[in-house]
C-alpha cells in the first residue's frame, strides 16, 4: 500500500508532543465537549490548555492552581474546522484577478476563516510560490491567523480548465506529458503539500479536457516524488478516468449521475479520499434566491460591502436565479447530496472542503458552516458532519496533531452556544475560536459604514 506525506515541516508539526512550558494555563469549565471522533458529547466537562496545546479534557479534571478559569456553562467546544479544499488570494470585493494574490489580502482571509472557527486551510491551487511558500512557513510557525497548507501552482489545461484569470506563476498548463512531469518536479522542489489537476471541461463550456497522457504523467511523477494528486472533476466519467489513473483525492463531488458500486469499491480499495464541496453549487443560486441563511447576521458578517451590495441588487438576483447555469447548479447539488450519503454509508473516506475563496460567492468561513448544514441535509448526523470537518479532514492531510480534542493536540477549538450534536446550526452560534491557543471573537456584522 502506498503512503504519501506532506512536507517535512508539516510532519514535524504533527509529531510534536505537548511540552510543559511557562505559558499561561486556561481552563474551560462546565463545557460540553464534542471531541471530533463521532463519540457522544461529554457533558459538564473541563478542558485545560497551556500555550498551543491541550493538557487535559473530560470529566474530573484536576485544574492547575494558577489557571485562568472560564465558565462555559451551556456552551460546546469542538475541534477547529479544517478545510481540505479552499483557495486564497483570488479576489477582492466582487472582482477576481491575479492582482489580489498578495500577503495582506491572504492574511485578511485567514483572519476571516479563523473568526468562523476554521483553523486550518488547504489552498488547493493557483498559488504563487513567492508569496505562498513563505506565508505557509509562517503559518506553520504560528505567525498567521490560521494554519495554511496547499498546492503550489497546480496543473491545468491549455485553453481549458481552470477558466480563471491567474498569473503565469500561479498555474502550469503543460502541453505534453514530459512538460507535465517537469511541472510536478518544480512543485515538489518548492515543497508543495499536494498536486492538483483540473481535468474536466466545465460542462462543455471549455474546448478541451486534460489529456489522458498528461493525467498519467502527473500521477506517475507525483507518486515518484511521494506526493498525492487531487483531481478537480464534476462528472462520473471523469471521476472514473482519474481513479483508474491512480489519483488519490477527488477534490469535488460527482454531480451528474449516481455513483455505481464498481467505483465505490475502487475508492475503498484504493484508499481514495472524496471531498464533496456541496456548498460550491449551493452558492451559485442561494444568494440570488435569497435563501434564509443568506440573510442572517452570522452570514452577513462575512460579506464585504461590495458583495453585500451585489447580492442585494434585485437586477442581479433576477439574472442569477434562473437560466441554464442556475438549473445546472441545482441539479448538481441534488446529485452531490445523494452521492455523499451513498459513499459515506459505503465506507469511502470523506474529507471536508467547499472551494471557498475561489470566487466571491463562496465566502470564507460562511461556506464551511453551510457545508456542515448541507452534510446533515444529505442524511448524515450532526456528529458525523463534525467528524468529517475535523478528524477526517485532518486525516486527509496526514496531520495527527489536530482534528480531535485530546491531551497533546493543538489547542484549535471552536466554542459555540447550544448543542451542535443535536442541532448542527448551533455551530453558527460562535462564542470564540481558539487557534493554536489564542482566542478571538466570532464574526461581527457590518455597521452602516460597511465596516466590521
Amino acid at each position: 500500500m502506498r503512503r504519501f506525506y506532506l512536507t517535512t515541516a508539516a510532519l514535524l508539526l504533527s509529531a510534536s508532543p505537548a511540552l510543559a512550558d511557562s505559558s499561561p494555563v486556561t481552563a474551560l469549565t462546565h463545557v460540553r465537549i464534542i471531541n471530533g471522533t463521532e463519540a457522544p458529547p461529554t457533558e459538564d466537562a473541563t478542558l485545560v490548555m497551556q500555550g498551543s496545546r491541550i493538557l487535559a479534557a473530560g470529566k474530573n479534571i484536576n485544574i492547575p492552581k494558577h489557571a485562568r478559569i472560564l465558565d462555559r456553562s451551556g456552551d460546546t467546544v469542538l475541534p477547529g474546522i479544517i478545510s481540505d479544499h479552499s483557495h486564497v488570494g483570488q479576489y477582492e470585493g466582487v472582482t477576481t484577478g491575479s492582482q489580489f494574490y498578495t500577503r495582506p489580502i491572504i492574511i485578511s482571509e485567514l483572519e476571516q476563516y479563523r473568526r468562523y472557527g476554521v483553523t486550518t486551510i488547504t489552498a488547493l491551487g493557483n498559488n504563487a510560490p513567492d508569496v505562498f511558500d513563505p506565508l505557509r512557513r509562517d503559518a506553520h510557525a504560528g505567525k498567521t491567523p490560521a494554519d495554511l497548507f496547499g498546492v503550489d501552482q497546480g496543473i491545468g489545461v491549455p485553453k481549458g480548465a481552470p477558466p480563471v484569470n491567474v498569473a503565469a506563476d500561479q498555474l502550469f498548463r503543460p502541453r505534453t506529458a514530459e512538460e507535465a512531469r517537469r511541472n510536478v518536479d518544480t512543485m515538489a522542489d518548492e515543497g508543495t503539500d499536494l498536486i492538483k489537476i483540473w481535468v474536466d471541461d466545465f460542462d462543455g463550456t471549455l474546448p478541451v479536457k486534460m489529456s489522458p497522457e498528461v493525467i498519467s504523467a502527473v500521477v506517475d511523477e507525483s507518486h515518484k516524488r511521494n506526493l498525492r494528486v487531487a483531481a478537480h472533476i464534476h462528472d462520473l466519467d471523469d471521476a472514473e478516468h482519474v481513479v483508474a489513473a491512480g489519483v488519490d483525492i477527488l477534490a469535488h463531488g460527482i454531480r451528474d449521475k449516481p455513483v455505481p458500486p464498481a467505483l465505490i469499491e475502487k475508492l475503498k480499495s484504493g484508499n481514495i479520499w472524496y471531498i464533496a464541496t456541496l456548498q460550491l453549487d449551493e452558492a451559485s443560486t442561494a444568494w440570488a434566491d435569497q435563501s434564509p441563511w443568506t440573510k442572517t447576521p452570522f452570514t452577513l458578517a462575512g460579506l464585504s460591502m461590495p458583495l453585500l451590495q451585489q447580492v442585494s441588487d434585485p437586477a442581479w438576483q433576477q439574472k442569477h436565479t434562473t437560466g441554464k447555469q442556475a438549473d445546472f447548479a441545482r441539479t448538481s447539488l441534488a446529485m452531490n447530496l445523494q452521492n455523499l450519503k451513498t459513499l459515506y454509508d459505503a465506507g469511502v473516506k470523506v474529507g471536508f472542503g467547499t472551494d471557498s475563496g475561489a470566487m466571491p460567492l463562496r465566502v470564507p468561513g460562511v461556506a464551511e458552516h453551510r457545508e456542515l448544514a448541507l452534510t446533515v441535509q444529505a442524511g448524515l448526523t450532526p456528529l458525523t458532519a463534525i467528524h468529517i470537518a475535523t478528524q477526517n479532514a485532518a486525516d486527509l492531510l496526514h496531520l495527527s496533531d489536530r482534528g480531535v480534542i485530546a491531551p497533546g493536540k493543538r489547542a484549535d477549538l471552536l466554542v459555540v452556544s447550544g448543542n451542535p450534536a443535536i442541532t448542527i446550526g448551533d455551530t453558527d452560534r460562535i462564542v470564540e475560536t481558539w487557534e493554536n491557543g489564542t482566542a478571538v471573537a466570532g464574526p461581527v456584522p457590518l455597521n452602516s459604514e460597511g465596516k466590521n
